[in-house]
């Protein structure tokens, strides 16, 4: 399905890929294997936290009023009827006038109302002298007091870090509903193409675009898989093709979608995906599309091309699969340093290098420029009506690295 007549804008081609990706049904897994994943529904906490009374500090629990007006020069003293632990159980009353020695996190025993640090005391086994007066409640952790029973833990799309399952197991929550990785299996096209590491012949390049954008699609939190390439063959590649999509939840191919005599994705595939000319430089021919339900981006040749299209719609879908709720990358505003032109009619997205609000370009705009990629962090993003950005100029940015 050739795309013909005018361009599509970027936002029209960004919201047909948008609509054709669902998110991925959900998967229970161990808290060991969620960190980094979207949660997929709200848990909620079966229980208090903490989940008893217990002690902040070692120290003696007390009755409180047993200890009013201690002081180093006048201590209170108390006979120590016991020990607890971590641990332990706390099922005896502590009486009246009496102290028991406890420990961090052990359980506080019914009627104390205060415990008592050993910085506070003589630190005695048997009978123990206090030097300072507690308040009530002091250094003791109520029950529920950091969450309670049907307290919300975490919500449905959080992005599942450290603290948020140090909760979940503190919570007594063993495993989860999380969105999985998606599975990206990434095939560049060209027969003049050569593993890296390898020699080059005559009119032969290394296969740079399978590297980059796998190693993108991990950086999105996705699993990738690197085919490598594929000759411009349209039998070779539909066979490829064929093979990965039993393993895939998307599949990206770079090359072979321009309009030259041996575009093999758009030869094979003219039938089954959308082709056509985005309004955007560089990446203006795009195609995408579904196999068998599988998302197919096919992207340009040029490595810049083909990692700028995975960042404005490669990446969304893959958001959208793992469940998140921010799809696109959002735009900071910066003051340009340096002027440039730009074709009116197409959104540019032009390599920069941004720090602290200022925003100035890198190298030239070459689609083939990977050093100037490598040393760029963001894009300068110039709105299709624009057709010169001047020193000083206030721009739109967006940022590479950034988490959002």
């Amino acid at each position: 399905m050739a795309g013909h007549g005018p361009l599509t804008s970027v936002d029209e081609h960004l919201g047909r890929i948008i609509d054709a990706v669902e998110a991925l049904p959900p998967a229970v897994v161990p808290l060991s294997e969620a960190l980094g994943l979207v949660l997929a529904s709200d848990v909620v906490s079966r229980l208090p936290l903490p989940a008893f009374d217990n002690s902040a500090m070692d120290g003696y629990a007390v009755h409180q009023r047993d200890c009013i007006g201690a002081s180093a020069e006048s201590p209170v003293h108390l006979p120590v009827v016991g020990g607890i632990g971590a641990g332990a159980a706390a099922t005896e009353e502590l009486a009246p006038g009496t102290a028991v020695k406890i420990m961090t996190g052990a359980p506080v025993p019914p009627g104390a109302t205060a415990v008592v640090p050993y910085e506070w005391t003589d630190r005695g086994a048997h009978e123990v002298q206090i030097f300072q007066q507690p308040v009530v409640q002091q250094n003791i952790r109520r029950a529920g007091e950091d969450v309670d029973e049907g307290d919300l833990l975490v919500s449905a799309g959080t992005v599942l870090g450290p603290r948020h399952l140090g909760l979940l197991a503190g919570a007594g929550e063993g495993r989860v509903a999380v969105r999985p990785k998606p599975r990206v299996v990434i095939i560049s096209t060209g027969s003049e193409l050569r593993e890296p590491g390898q020699p080059l012949g005559p009119g032969q390049i290394h296969d740079a675009n399978s590297t980059l954008l796998a190693s993108a699609a991990r950086a999105a939190g996705a699993s990738a898989f690197r085919v490598g390439s594929v000759t411009d063959e349209p039998g070779t590649f539909l066979e490829t093709l064929q093979d990965q999509l039993s393993r895939a939840d998307v599949i990206v191919t770079s090359g072979g979608v321009s309009q030259g005599d041996f575009d093999v994705v758009k030869a094979a595939l003219r039938d089954r995906l959308w082709f056509g000319g985005v309004a955007m430089q560089p990446g203006k021919p795009q195609g995408f599309g579904t196999i068998d339900g599988i998302p197919v981006f096919t992207l340009p040749g040029n490595p810049v091309s083909a990692y700028l299209s995975f960042q404005l719609f490669v990446l969304p879908a893959l958001r959208k699969l793992q469940g998140r709720t921010r799809l696109v990358h959002p735009l900071r505003e910066a003051r340009c340093s340096k002027g440039f032109g730009s074709p009116v009619g197409r959104r540019q997205f032009v390599r920069a290098a941004y720090d602290a609000g200022l925003v100035a370009p890198v190298g030239g705009h070459g689609s083939h420029l990977l050093g100037d990629l490598a040393a760029a962090n963001a894009l300068i993003v110039v709105p299709e009506q624009t057709g010169e950005v001047q020193a000083g100029d206030t721009v739109q940015v967006l940022l590479l690295d950034e988490e959002y």
